[in-house]
């Protein structure tokens, strides 16, 4: 037994204090230096796990207070992490858009799991693996990470839907798969064909039951919890939903992360989702970040070292072969090239569930131990680099988009003005220009603001304003206005000041955040810089004044007074020599 005055611990307290302190830690110090705190929580399990600093504890007892004394006690807590992403993200669905999304779910992620698991199967095959370890192979190593492509795409996004798609499709697969290594491995097919389908048939049960009983029931319990007031008991409801939801799908041998996924659709459909929503964010963070500790502890950097050119090449291939299918199928059914290219490579890193997968493979002896650890590496490691397999995909699909955004840089017939931004501001200024018969043409960098801007009817093309040229291919020559609507202040004074020194006589009316904003924006060369909270903050003022009492005519008066304050003070800071018209003259105006 240790002393009293000896430091020592292997108890979960510590395990506590060292998750705690990597979350104080690792959130504000990546997000400061804008990484993603994925990839700090996984460096956090390397350094306090088994393969860390853990190996020290023997000769270092005070090692204990910042180690993870039993990485398995962490299992149930990681689990819950990815049970309440999954919850969240049902809150973010609804049964409409679900239903609306089956083709993609049952179509589009079916199609993928299998072309990806025989085209690794393939790939094993001929470097000399049987054929059955080499499809319990491709089919753990097909299966894509739920719990890091989630928490970094937005499932509102073409991307986000694509993987949400592809990813609710593989969590459901996972029993078949199980039940198919474990009939593999024993030779008696009969016998689990039979299993499966009792578990499919009790799965089916379960969630009608639920449906069912949800519908009728978390209305009124959370109507409850919301009249008592109580945070607590709001928290408490919530969990007990998600809990019992993932126990009942859990229970008849579905993934807990099915029911969970269920419970979020419900509450979704009920007036209370937000405030749940916001109630388990932060626990949701943290059983997150248990999560990738655990990731992190499950790499032997020995082993990895040793192997180091076999990991690296098999990890290269896996993510190579997942990023070529899903982008292949993702192409084909009509996604765009740089949605597809983007999400192919986000989901090619193998998932939690793959380790789920190796095991049950493991036990049914369709592969070695020694094989089972190797290809954990490689999961583990590619599961590592899926922050920047989400980067390099961004910056490949946005080089693809503009690849193919050729028709883009076409010469307009006629002279006609330039909207820089096709966001909401840049929208609302091309619908007034198209309402008075004024050609026009809207440009962006962003392909989703182009795609969204083109759905509602506008002229938009794919175009960075900031590279050399790219107005010149436009028509900026012959352009009436060049009219900026973009909500970044130092780019747009940039853009102010080439646009300028490319054509003096050219009108450029800017957007601007506030007075001093404006005032830079005329000294770099604009004809006129519109503040956006001026008006805005004005007319706000008339109202509160009006409904007050006061009276209008000294409302008006007062009104005009701040106006002509901020001329005032636009004209000093932007060193004009006379006030600037804070209402602009339209572009007809301009033409006569």
């Amino acid at each position: 037994m240790a002393g009293p005055t000896e430091i020592v611990s292997t108890s979960s307290l510590s395990d506590a204090l060292v998750i705690l302190g990597a979350a104080g830690i690792v959130i504000p110090l990546f997000s400061r230096i804008r990484i993603s705190p994925v990839i700090g929580f996984i460096l956090v399990g390397i350094l306090v796990g088994p393969f860390g600093l853990g190996q020290a504890v023997a000769a270092q007892p005070w090692l204990g207070w910042v180690t993870i004394s039993d990485p398995a006690r962490l299992g149930p807590f990681a689990e819950f992490g990815i049970i309440l992403l999954l919850f969240s993200v049902g809150l973010e669905l609804s049964f409409k858009r679900l239903w609306a999304m089956r083709s993609d779910v049952f179509g589009l992620g079916s199609k993928e799991l299998l072309l990806s698991a025989l085209l690794i199967g393939l790939g094993l095959t001929t470097l000399g693996n049987s054929v059955p370890t080499a499809l319990a192979l491709g089919l753990a190593l097909a299966l894509s990470s739920t719990a890091l492509v989630l928490k970094i795409a937005d499932p509102k996004t073409p991307v986000g839907r694509s993987a949400l798609a592809m990813l609710l499709l593989e969590d459901i697969a996972l029993v078949p798969i199980i039940f198919l290594l474990g009939a593999m491995g024993r030779g008696d097919e009969a016998s689990d064909a039979s299993e499966i389908l009792r578990t499919l048939g009790l799965g089916a049960l379960v969630v009608i039951a639920l449906l069912g009983a949800g519908r009728f029931i978390l209305p009124r319990l959370f109507d409850q919890a919301a009249r008592t007031k109580s945070p607590e008991l709001f928290f408490a409801a919530s969990l007990l939903v998600v809990l019992l939801a993932s126990l009942a799908t859990g229970a008849v041998g579905l993934s807990p992360i099915v029911g969970a996924l269920i419970a979020g659709l419900l509450i979704a459909e009920t007036d209370y989702h937000a405030e749940v929503e916001a109630t388990i964010a932060p626990f949701k963070g943290l059983a997150l970040g248990v999560f990738l500790i655990t990731v992190g502890m499950s790499l032997d950097l020995g082993m990895v070292w040793d192997r180091l050119g076999e990991v690296l090449l098999a990890t290269a291939l896996v993510l190579i072969a997942k990023a070529l299918v899903t982008g292949f199928l993702l192409h084909r059914s009509g996604a765009r090239p740089g949605t597809a290219t983007e999400a192919g490579i986000l989901l090619a890193s193998p998932s939690e569930t793959t380790l789920i997968v190796l095991g049950a493979a493991e036990a049914a002896r369709l592969i070695n131990p020694d094989a089972a650890q190797f290809w954990e590496i490689v999961t583990a490691l590619g599961m590592t680099v899926t922050p920047i397999l989400a980067v390099l995909g961004r910056s490949l699909g946005r080089r693809v988009d503009r690849a193919n955004a050729g028709a883009g840089d076409e010469h307009l017939a006629e002279p006609h003005a330039i909207v820089i931004g096709a966001g909401r501001v840049g929208r609302l200024v091309a619908e007034m220009l198209r309402e008075h018969g004024l050609p026009f043409v809207v440009v962006d960098a962003d392909p989703e603001a182009v795609k969204t801007a083109r759905e509602a009817g506008v002229a938009a093309r794919y175009a960075d304003a900031a590279r050399p040229g790219a107005l010149d291919r436009l028509g900026l020559a012959d352009a009436t206005a060049v009219i900026l609507t973009m909500d970044q202040p130092i780019p747009a004074q940039r853009l102010v000041r080439s646009l300028r020194e490319a054509r003096a006589d050219l009108p450029i009316i800017a957007r601007a955040r506030d007075a001093s904003h404006a005032a830079a924006l005329y000294r770099a060369g604009a004809s006129h810089a519109v503040p956006e909270t001026l008006e805005s903050s004005l007319q706000l003022s008339e109202a509160v004044l009006v409904d007050l009492g006061v009276a209008m005519g000294p409302v008006i008066a007062s009104i005009h007074e701040k106006r002509d304050e901020m001329r005032a003070q636009i004209m000093e800071e932007g060193e004009l020599d006379q006030k600037p018209k804070l209402k602009s003259a339209s572009l007809r105006e301009r033409e006569t």
